[in-house]
């Protein structure tokens, strides 16, 4: 076996924090990990092997590849580019692979910014949720150098059950947007039907059997039809996340001129169930919204 790199890990959140621990657990690095609520990554390190660190300079300073995992642009605008960021105490030369769903815009901007210190950027969003994290099964879309992701790929791999290759920088963050995009839709259709269904007193378990193994089939049926038919709304990705994912999808629809009636009509009806108080239920509570309005 080759000599251990050095990786720093930033964010330990619902996502990162499994992420994380797979990747320690891999034996592949010389793992640091920061999270800015440190009590988190105190936690994390009760439970997994990584040097934790209490700032952003500590944990990045000669690290070959810096893999971070936040909540949205602003947060990695704060890590990154702004006066306290790790940007002066990055390495030159190293890799720097986001996990973070962002805009396409955040992404071009870090790859630029980044080039400047001949580093590598690679926006990687994932797909597949707490449990995909946990589970060490995520998707992964990439977009930036191929070979670099190439040679980088063992660690990603360590959480993840594939990774895409997209394209060029941006790319990555692109495709994440056309998951959303599905995604979306895909519970607005299950939504109504199920209400249809309900509405005409059909037995629920009978039907999921049925049509689950015909052309609706999707992972939200099979994962989420009998929890929303039951009202329960505690699986994991959150519809405030939901509602940054769709927000960057419609403001990139502008860009390329693309009308997405239903992706806005979906993003309407989480924010009007995030005014109700269903910020962090799942996304699959997009069920509620006649509910709630009628």
């Amino acid at each position: 076996m080759g000599k251990k790199r050095n990786v720093a890990f930033i964010g330990l959140g619902t996502m990162g924090y499994p992420m994380a621990g797979h990747l320690s657990k891999s034996g592949l690095v010389n793992l640091r990990v920061f999270n800015r609520t440190i009590e988190k990554a105190t936690k994390w390190g009760q439970e997994y092997n990584g040097e934790i660190c209490s700032s952003l300079e500590q944990a990045v300073t000669e690290a070959d590849v810096v893999i971070t995992c936040t909540g949205r642009d602003e947060d990695m605008l704060e890590i990154v580019l702004s006066n306290n960021g790790m940007y002066p105490h990055l390495k030159e030369g190293s890799v720097f692979i986001d996990h973070t769903t962002t805009s396409f815009k955040l992404a071009k901007q870090l790859n630029q910014s980044l080039q400047s210190k001949n580093i590598t950027f690679i926006d990687a969003p994932v797909s597949g949720g707490e449990a995909g994290a946990i589970n060490g099964v995520l998707s992964v879309m990439a977009g930036g150098d191929h070979s670099e992701l190439e040679r980088n790929s063992s660690l990603v791999e360590s959480y993840s059950k594939n990774i895409s290759y997209m394209g060029e920088s941006g790319y990555g963050q692109l495709a994440k947007m056309v998951n959303q995009i599905c995604i979306a839709g895909l519970l607005q259709g299950l939504s109504e039907g199920l209400l249809f269904a309900e509405a005409e007193n059909i037995d629920m378990d009978s039907l999921l059997s049925a049509i689950s193994g015909g052309a609706a089939q999707s992972w939200q049926m099979v994962n989420r039809g009998h929890t929303m038919h039951q009202r329960e709304f505690d699986f994991g990705f959150a519809i405030k996340w939901m509602v940054k994912d769709l927000g960057y999808c419609i403001d990139q629809a502008k860009d390329n001129k693309t009308n997405l009636p239903f992706t806005q009509e979906v993003y309407d009806r989480y924010v009007n169930l995030i005014d109700k108080g269903h910020k962090y239920s799942d996304t699959s509570a997009l069920m509620l919204f006649d509910e709630l309005n009628n």
